[in-house]
């Protein structure tokens, strides 16, 4: 079963993005029976990037962090997206046959324009780029989570429409394949953690600034004799987040028995953190110094990647008169 999925360069990596995909990704990637593609979307994050040193900059960053948390190169296909400059080529095909309708009921395009962003055709077509993404892979399952299934029916949608049109089933249409249910892992305000709100515990930052994150998590004022709250306590669901199971019992009992303040309840939370992605943060640390190796591996990927996409693209040029 051929699995695809990409991540923007937009922001370093947290936490949620670890518990919400990365791990299940590796999960996926050890039965051998997956063959998993995974990109880093850096056409995609020009619709907000508007510097080409950050985007360069961040791109290196998603495809090292990946490669530190475990996707094994030599199992998975790891390439960036711009590297395939066949997905510009069929999202313009795609564009040909895609009904302006179904773009304008997008709830993501429309959730950021009400949010202020800028209404850009790169933001409206940005279903046909990623319909490009998937149906030029072939793949098989796209993992996603039960917020982003409009996507997923949009390029569903797209690629029936091209066949449809073509008179031949050239596109795989692709099926969902909806991640276990996660937690919403909370950010240090309390509000989901995400990058849009500045509210997150990045994997990969340095000990120093995780730590001052840390013990910036919000709570309240309960006296540190008193018990403390667990429902919406966010510094209490992160730690269970973290702690094993064994240990979740102690670590309960320090909320619910008293005696214990907050801060001594943050630094175990930071050690934990530092526990769980004690080994990743060292190689992260290895792959900033040996920044040719992280593009060996991209360039690789764009290689492996390449035989299904020039099989694709010459049916799609040949049906369309192009090639």
């Amino acid at each position: 079963m051929r699995i695809l999925s990409g991540v923007q360069p937009s922001g370093n990596l947290h936490i949620g993005n670890f518990f919400g995909a990365i791990r299940q990704f590796v999960a996926l990637q050890n039965d051998r029976a997956n063959e998993g593609y995974y990109f880093v979307a850096d056409l995609h994050a020009m619709t907000t990037i508007k510097s080409g040193a950050e985007l360069r900059e961040n791109s290196f960053k998603v495809a090292a962090d990946y490669i530190a948390l475990d996707l094994d190169p030599e199992r998975s296909v790891l390439y960036r997206q711009s590297d395939v400059a066949e997905v510009p080529e069929l999202a313009w095909m795609l564009s040909t046959v895609t009904p302006m309708g179904l773009l304008q009921r997008g709830h993501s395009y429309k959730d950021k324009v009400s949010k202020g962003i800028t209404p850009t055709h790169g933001l409206f077509a940005y279903p046909v780029l990623m319909a490009a993404d998937i149906l030029i892979v072939r793949a098989d399952k796209v993992p996603v989570g039960r917020d982003q299934k409009q996507h997923l029916e949009m390029t569903r949608n797209i690629a029936a429409a091209f066949n449809q049109t073509y008179g031949e089933p050239i596109l795989k249409v692709p099926e969902e394949l909806i991640l276990p249910e996660v937690a919403v892992v909370p950010g240090i305000d309390g509000q989901k953690m995400s990058k849009s709100y500045g509210n997150t515990l990045e994997i990969f930052a340095p000990e120093g600034e995780l730590r001052k994150r840390v013990m910036s998590i919000i709570t309240d004022s309960t006296p540190v004799s008193e018990p403390k709250p667990t429902r919406g306590n966010t510094l209490y669901a992160l730690l269970k987040l973290f702690t094993p199971a064994a240990q979740w019992p102690e670590t309960k009992r320090l909320f619910t028995e008293g005696g214990t303040g907050y801060g001594e309840m943050k630094k175990r939370l930071l050690g934990l953190i530092l526990d769980t992605f004690g080994e990743a943060r060292r190689r992260r640390e290895e792959l900033d110094r040996d920044r040719a190796y992280v593009e060996e591996v991209l360039r690789r990927g764009r290689e492996r990647a390449g035989k299904v996409i020039g099989q694709v693209m010459a049916h799609c040029r040949r049906v369309c008169g192009v090639g």
